[in-house]
């Protein structure tokens, strides 16, 4: 596989957390977390990351319901996908991202307790679980 790197998305109302990885490497690193309005991010913001990180490939965690149903959210982290790449021309891959949430939480507890849990450090971290799984299914592919 060729070393290419990627951006990661933990698509959010409120919030989108970003995370990074090559795929060399296989895991991720959290970059931080853009504020959204009703899931509209600062496309400025968006923008700047894609130009300093040049990736090759988008990745969107898609919310579903455990019946792989979809939900209200399902239906604006596609559009928020669509956009991407309406905007920026890159390949964008959506990802299940059930559960990625509470175990980003959960790492976040393990290093620290309670008050180690900062919203945005979720967000960031569920894009890195995101981002990850994604690679990972490249792998299950071959």
């Amino acid at each position: 596989m060729n070393n290419k790197r990627v951006i990661g998305f933990d698509f959010g109302m409120k919030r989108i957390g970003v995370a990074v990885a090559q795929t060399v490497s296989m895991h991720a690193s959290p970059l931080k977390t853009i504020k959204a309005k009703d899931g509209v991010p600062n496309w400025d913001e968006v923008a700047s990351l894609i130009h300093e990180w040049q990736p090759s490939d988008l990745i969107v965690g898609i919310p579903l319901n455990l019946d792989d149903s979809d939900q209200l959210a399902t239906f604006a982290a596609k559009k928020f996908a669509k956009k991407l790449i309406h905007r920026f021309k890159i390949p964008v891959h959506g990802e299940d991202e059930r559960f990625t949430t509470i175990e980003a939480r959960s790492l976040l507890f393990d290093k620290g307790g309670f008050r180690s849990i900062k919203k945005a450090e979720i967000d960031s971290i569920a894009a890195v679980l995101i981002t990850e799984q994604w690679l990972g299914s490249l792998v299950n592919d071959k």
